[in-house]
């Protein structure tokens, strides 16, 4: 690889780094693990870099080269494994960006959130993560998961009702224990 193919990489890669550390972290679930998935992306793509087709989105590209090697990952492996996609039923449904349980989250404990995703499925916490952490287009997740725009639609409107479902929950929970006292 050239110098100047190199700086066109860097140029590019670079301003990603926090945001699939960030995402490698939900998927692994381990902060080690998380740095040596990034670490095993930016290898295989500055490899491949040369595959990249001008013209499409670098993004989407990146995350999948760390979505896949995480699924090739033992870890990755073993949580695919145990979880089963059950969509069945479910239409199409399109998202407004501005959603109820977006406003929820936004007044809710972090904490409390980041405990409500943790609770989803992968296939529900991957397009949660993109979609609102990561703000990707649906587009782009599609890229990015391989998979039809329709169901990360729907598998964006599921995982943010069980979100939401969660929230809701807990703070009844921890409304109903406050008034215990």
């Amino acid at each position: 690889m050239s110098g100047l193919e190199n700086h066109e990489f860097e140029k590019l890669a670079v301003p990603l780094l926090d945001g699939l550390y960030n995402f490698a972290c939900w998927l692994s679930g381990n902060p080690d693990e998380a740095r040596d998935l990034v670490q095993e992306t930016f290898l295989k793509s500055l490899r491949g870099f040369s595959s990249f087709r001008e013209g499409t989105n670098f993004r989407a590209w990146m995350y999948r080269i760390l979505r896949n090697t995480f699924l090739t990952s033992r870890t990755g492996l073993e949580r695919r494994n145990t979880q089963q996609e059950d969509e069945e039923g479910f239409a199409d449904l399109a998202v407004s960006s501005e959603t109820p349980e977006l406003a929820l989250i936004r007044r809710a404990d972090t904490e409390l959130v980041q405990t409500a995703i943790a609770q989803l499925a992968p296939i529900f916490q991957e397009v949660v993560l993109l979609a609102d952490m990561e703000e990707m287009r649906y587009q782009e997740i599609a890229e990015t998961l391989d998979v039809p725009i329709g169901t990360v639609m729907s598998r964006l409107a599921r995982a943010r009702k069980q979100v939401r479902a969660y929230i809701v929950t807990a703070l009844e929970q921890k409304k109903v224990a406050g008034t215990k006292r």
